[in-house]
């Protein structure tokens, strides 16, 4: 694995294999920011601001689900990590696993854990844009997590990011991934979320989708899913558990 070491104070960076512009056409995440634009916190509007709310409540939710210092988590979709610092300052040096395909949002992620004094924790980061998530080398993952990524990617690239995913899960590995929910299958209409108001579509960004649906996705990828539900997101997004088909979602100890 071709990893590039800034020093002890970034941790690892893989170099980049494509570019964000993958997502042209689908998404507002193929925007490169510049050096500009990260200096004045733009990146935390693109990330879909609500930075420290909901920031600390995906640190919350999954140290309830048995997140432990000791543990790897793969954050898939890290963007600038809103999230990640504080998985980061929770976890033990090196365990924190971020990737995005947008190397700006990395660049003002870097930003943000230097301003906390985190970049001791040496996080490894890696810039992709084909769900490569074997690009850290890891055999298999403690935990995942992709938070607000489903909700902007059409059917077929979720199914390339759970088979991605199985490939670096084992028996006791859990991915938590949150997605807008549809009443059922094919919903054409516009559904508007409440609380948040957020305004998702059938076939264009920000996506809903049915559990029927995901199953679907889980099954085309070799992967089992259970329905969480409600985590307390702002803007109602809902949470599935995927897990290996040797086991199913256990309750915390």
């Amino acid at each position: 694995m071709n990893v590039n070491s800034d020093d002890d104070r970034s941790g690892s960076r893989q170099r980049p294999k494509s570019s964000a512009h993958q997502m042209r056409g689908v998404n507002a995440y193929w925007r490169e920011l510049s050096d500009a634009e990260i200096a004045s916190g733009q990146h935390r509007e693109l990330v879909g601001g609500m930075w420290q709310e909901v920031g600390r409540l995906q640190m919350e939710f999954l140290r309830d689900q048995g997140l432990a210092p000791e543990h790897t988590l793969l954050d898939i979709g890290c963007g600038a990590l809103r999230g990640g610092v504080h998985f980061i300052e929770y976890l033990r040096p090196r365990q924190y696993f971020g990737f995005d395909i947008n190397e700006s949002l990395l660049n003002a992620g870097m930003k943000e854990l230097g301003e906390r004094g985190l970049h001791g924790r040496a996080p490894n980061l890696a810039h992709n844009g084909d769900f490569d998530l074997a690009v850290f080398g890891v055999n298999a993952f403690d935990y995942l997590v992709a938070q607000s990524v489903f909700t902007h990617l059409y059917m077929n690239q979720i199914i390339r990011c759970l088979a991605s995913a199985a490939a670096v899960m084992n028996s006791q590995s859990r991915f938590y991934a949150t997605f807008f929910e549809a009443p059922s299958s094919a919903y054409i209409d516009p559904i508007r979320h409440q609380p948040g108001n957020a305004l998702t579509f059938f076939d264009r960004d920000v996506f809903h989708y049915s559990f029927s649906e995901m199953k679907i996705m889980a099954e085309a990828a070799g992967l089992r899913v259970d329905y969480v539900g409600d985590w307390g997101h702002p803007r109602s997004q809902k949470m599935l558990c995927f897990q290996t088909p040797a086991r199913r979602m256990r309750a915390p100890a």
